[in-house]
């Protein structure tokens, strides 16, 4: 692959400065997601095109790159996403023009998803020079709405044809399969506290995605004698090691904070900004609602990111703990507020045992849940023949044992009967996905070329 490293990195470069954000503002019958997602999907299908693959663009939901006999019943599906998450915090380097630094290509989406899509798409190229008589066809599946819900995926289901087995290079080598299902939902509070309250929180704003840990929030109030209590502020502060800065501008005050964020199926790498913003502002005299708004995160959130606090703890050999991410936070003075909790749940997790737990541990503090989005958990034996084939694969490109591992993140390949996670993330590598400065080794990315290549050739003629 490497003879060709300055190309991969052309084309990879032309994908990654598309700033290919969900944008439903801008939607058209043609770009659902807006233009800039619609414009990462074209750039895909047209390299596809130049390279003499057959493509097809559906409405903008989806589209695809395919190779292989036309007249072929089956197809191995490949799962790739060109959306991707905001890139908040400060960045070293502009997120969307990709820098190479030290054998990094720097850059938002750089590992999720567009490095390994390029990947994927450079071995399926390297697969039509040394494979001219495939028994099945290879789809390389571009989706446009992986981050922000699948809908994507749940078009192309509805749409196209099963495949036969498949995989998505969207998460960690060596192989991934099982996935945690997902309880998403959000709990509401009114704001009942009335206007004569002699301190108010005015606003509290955090976080823009539920799967990611919110890094930035900012809280604004008012109130009698605030002066006394920024000394209290300062000293949470100092003893919680929490940056911020604090500014006054007639009688409202402003509190920003600053935290890291992380993917939601990993809440506990990241320090989430609204977390520590309720622990500067939960002994300042709120009353009614704004107190229990600040106090049901300083108390049942805060650091819960197993579900304790909640009742909602399990585990399970396949795929370990469950997981509670808060990733959005909306209050607002006379209106009320609102939190968004993904949850991610084990193989074996009672579902309704756990929403119930949720909905109970809520209206104790006043909230109501206002929505609720569930995805079942994801699971392929790993003696399918499929799974042996990337197995074999990676551990002939590689030399390390090629071992199945289990995910709290969600991947396409949760919409096929027979599909896992594949790379592209080595092991006991970094991952920067969600991240400020995310980045792809572009080593790896040439690694991962071809074992993509190597798993191919075998799953074209892949016995059902």
């Amino acid at each position: 692959m490497k003879a060709a490293s300055s190309e991969f990195i052309k084309d990879l470069s032309g994908l990654l400065v598309i700033p290919s954000l969900k944008d439903t503002s801008a939607a058209t019958e043609q770009a659902p997601f807006g233009n800039a997602v619609n414009d990462a999907l074209l750039y895909m299908l047209n390299l596809g095109e130049k390279a003499g693959f057959r493509t097809k663009n559906h409405n903008g939901y989806y589209g695809y790159i395919e190779y292989g006999p036309e007249e072929a019943e089956d197809y191995i599906a490949v799962l790739c996403h060109v959306d991707v998450v905001p890139a908040t915090g400060k960045w070293t380097s502009d997120p969307f023009t990709p820098t190479i630094v030290d054998g990094k290509i720097v850059a938002r989406g750089a590992i999720d998803d567009k490095g390994p899509t390029m990947a994927a798409f450079y071995a399926l190229k390297q697969l039509k020079e040394t494979e001219k008589a495939p028994t099945h066809r290879v789809r390389l599946i571009i989706g446009t709405d992986e981050e922000s819900g699948m809908s994507c995926m749940q078009k192309y289901v509805e749409t196209e044809p099963a495949a036969l087995f498949g995989f998505a290079p969207d998460a960690s080598f060596p192989i991934i399969h099982a996935e945690k299902g997902q309880i998403s939902l959000t709990l509401k509070i009114d704001d009942t506290t009335g206007s004569a309250s002699d301190f108010t929180l005015l606003t509290f704003v955090s976080g823009e995605r539920g799967n990611m840990v919110p890094d930035h929030c900012v809280a604004t109030f008012q109130g009698n004698e605030v002066d006394k209590w920024v000394t209290t502020i300062e000293q949470e502060a100092s003893q919680r090691s929490i940056p911020y800065t604090l500014v006054n501008e007639g009688d409202v005050w402003t509190l920003t904070v600053t935290g890291k964020s992380a993917h939601g199926a990993e809440p506990f790498k990241g320090e989430n900004a609204a977390f520590s913003a309720a622990s500067l502002l939960h002994k300042l005299p709120f009353s009614g609602s704004q107190s229990t708004y600040i106090r049901f995160i300083q108390t049942v959130l805060q650091n819960n990111h197993y579900g304790e606090q909640l009742s909602i703890e399990h585990s399970d050999e396949v795929t370990g703990p469950l997981t509670v991410n808060a990733g959005i936070f909306k209050f607002k003075a006379l209106e009320g507020g609102e939190i968004s909790l993904n949850i991610r749940c084990p193989v074996t997790t009672p579902y309704e045992t756990t929403k119930q737990n949720v909905e109970k541990a809520a209206l104790n503090y006043g909230f109501t849940i206002n929505a609720i989005r569930e995805r079942n958990p994801h699971y392929v034996s790993g003696d399918h023949p499929g799974v042996q084939a990337l197995v074999q694969s990676y551990e002939e490109e590689t030399g390390l044992e090629g071992t199945l591992l289990s995910t709290g993140g969600a991947t396409y390949a949760r919409y096929l009967d027979s599909g896992v996670a594949f790379g592209a993330l080595f092991p006991n590598k970094k991952s920067t996905a969600h991240q400020i400065d995310e980045y792809a080794e572009l080593e790896d990315l040439y690694k991962a070329v071809d074992i993509y290549q190597k798993a191919l050739s075998k799953l074209v003629h892949l016995e059902k």
